[in-house]
């Protein structure tokens, strides 16, 4: 039998059962068989229920006193001797019994099946976090702002406690236990209908991959998204079948990349990540005179794009290993030194740079060279990253043009690929534009809607269009245009621009109004939030669907036709 908290009661009170019926049935045995004397001095003997009765009250000494007759001495000398076994037979059993309740196995089994119990009441789709911390705790809380039930194994009690006290509503059920193991996935609901994705955003690239492939394993269909460090663990997470893979430095770099080269583009991602508006002013790369501090995995991926444009960055290292690997690998403009040190700085020629980027992974560190950079040159461009996440923020109020955060990055995409999935694939296929094509959707975005638009994502479906799906189902034809048509006045459009159409395998980036729609198609809007609520009501609404169709109001509830 697998352990259990009713087999671990069964295994450890089974001595203390025993001697509490053994003593019961001595004492028992003794009343029954010692006679006694009734009212009139007649014989009398006890039955046996009434012989339980009297040592059930004695035992626990309540004292009821001597039913049904008056004791004899010998009656009376063996219930004496009964109280004291008895009691001691129950002292003996509420010991073990309060042993058990502090028993860590015992504890943790109660808390396992609670923990079931929770997962097994979620009817709604939810969302599976390994670990608990400050960026998936941040993760959690726009998963259930967007109606995402969470599920969070952690094998830290204390972190798990510090989830319990977030308090989240509605609640996070948290299972303290190993994620090594593949049992604490098949209970956290890996198996469920209702489980959607899994969430490993580990540092060890081996427990990423090893959870990727357990969990492909348990459920083909669950998507899993996983965080990586370099393109190698890349593409190994992504032939183990990992669907959504997170490089945060990769990720910085290409920001830094589209900056660069399309900054229209760059405003279009960050505000469909929801970090900016469309008016936010974005931060310049010159094409010369900058510094790298730090050449780790950020330091790397970014000089590493930026030698894609022709561009060679002064880069700072304090490893002396570190450095002399980069030269070995042909990597000529690299210092060794402390980048706190201003002669080091001096030495990268600080004084006539035009752009620092501060890629150290300690804050401290960090901040530290931002304030030597600020006395040294008050020009410079200066671009920091922040490696911790808190909700007083020193670099924020450090007057930095730019600061890179790489937990936030992970937050916001992790969040979006399984929140808001057109979204992201927006996002992707926004990469293969150029900068005028970004700045003619940037203009439009805001002519027509304003600087920070909304998105809103509508599933031509039985659940979330059903007026829609009936109309097309029925062999109807309808534009895209018409979802444009106010609710209210048919004449009047409301703020609402078509971003992309997902149908079977094509994608159909900014679609005309014109294109008709079809079953199942998956459709992203910007627009405004009175609009959201109109294309709500017209999708499931029969009145509104039908008065925008034809203009005309609808005096049944008969689905119509065409014709």
């Amino acid at each position: 039998m697998n352990n259990s908290s009713l087999w671990i009661i069964l295994q450890r009170m089974r001595l203390p059962f025993t001697v509490i019926a053994l003593t019961y049935a001595i004492a028992m045995t003794g009343m029954i068989i010692i006679p006694g004397v009734d009212d009139a001095g007649n014989p009398y003997h006890f039955s046996i229920f009434e012989a339980f009765y009297l040592t059930t009250y004695t035992a626990t000494t309540i004292g009821f006193g001597e039913l049904p007759y008056a004791f004899t001495h010998a009656q009376k000398i063996w219930l004496s001797m009964s109280i004291y076994i008895t009691v001691l037979g129950w002292f003996y059993g509420i010991g073990t019994l309060v042993s058990l309740l502090q028993d860590k196995l015992f504890i943790s089994e109660i808390a396992l099946a609670r923990f079931k119990k929770s997962v097994k009441n979620i009817k709604d789709d939810f969302v599976i976090i390994l670990g608990y911390n400050e960026t998936t705790s941040e993760i959690i809380k726009k998963l259930l702002d967007s109606n995402v039930r969470v599920v969070v194994i952690e094998k830290d009690q204390n972190k798990a406690d510090s989830l319990m006290l977030e308090g989240f509503i509605p609640h996070v059920p948290v299972l303290v236990r190993d994620v090594h193991q593949t049992t604490s996935l098949e209970f956290a609901g890996i198996h469920s209908i209702h489980c959607k994705a899994i969430i490993s955003l580990f540092n060890s690239s081996i427990l990423n991959l090893r959870v990727t492939l357990a969990s492909k394993i348990l459920n083909p269909h669950v998507h899993v998204a996983v965080r990586s460090t370099t393109s190698e663990q890349t593409e190994n997470l992504l032939d183990a079948g990992a669907n959504i893979v997170e490089n945060p430095f990769s990720i910085i770099a290409y920001q830094i990349q589209m900056a660069l080269k399309a900054p229209s583009l760059f405003k279009l991602e960050n505000w469909l990540y929801n970090i900016n508006t469309l008016d936010t002013k974005t931060f310049s790369i010159p094409s010369e005179d900058i510094i790298v501090c730090g050449y780790g995995r950020f330091g790397i991926s970014l000089t590493n794009m930026l030698s894609l444009h022709s561009i060679y960055p002064q880069i700072i290292e304090i490893d002396e290993e570190v450095v002399q690997n980069a030269i070995e690998d042909g990597v000529k403009n690299i210092i060794c030194g402390n980048a706190e040190d201003k002669r080091v700085l001096q030495k990268a020629n600080i004084e006539s740079s035009k752009l620092i980027i501060v890629a150290t992974n300690n804050d401290t560190t960090n901040l530290s060279i931002i304030s030597t950079v600020k006395k040294l040159n008050k020009k410079t461009i200066i671009i920091a990253r922040e490696n911790e996440i808190s909700d007083f923020s020193i670099f924020s109020h450090a007057k930095i043009d730019h600061i890179f955060i790489p937990a936030k990055i992970l937050i916001h995409k992790t969040t979006n690929a399984i929140v808001n999935p057109l979204s992201d694939k927006m996002i992707r296929l926004m990469t293969q534009k150029d900068e005028r094509w970004g700045k003619h959707l940037l203009m439009n975005l805001i002519k027509e809607i304003g600087v920070d638009p909304i998105t809103f994502e509508l599933n031509i479906n039985k659940t979330e269009a059903m007026e829609i799906y009936k109309y097309l189902q029925s062999k109807n034809r309808l534009e895209l245009g018409v979802l444009k048509n106010s609710r209210r006045d048919r004449s009047q459009q409301n703020n609402i621009l078509p971003l992309l159409i997902v149908r079977d395998d094509e994608n159909i980036l900014l679609p005309s109004l014109d294109v008709e729609l079809q079953l199942n198609d998956k459709i992203l809007f910007a627009c405004d939030e009175n609009a959201k609520e109109d294309l709500e009501y017209i999708a499931n609404n029969v009145y509104e669907f039908y008065y925008v169709v034809t203009g005309k109001e609808k005096r049944n509830i008969k689905i119509f036709n065409k014709g």
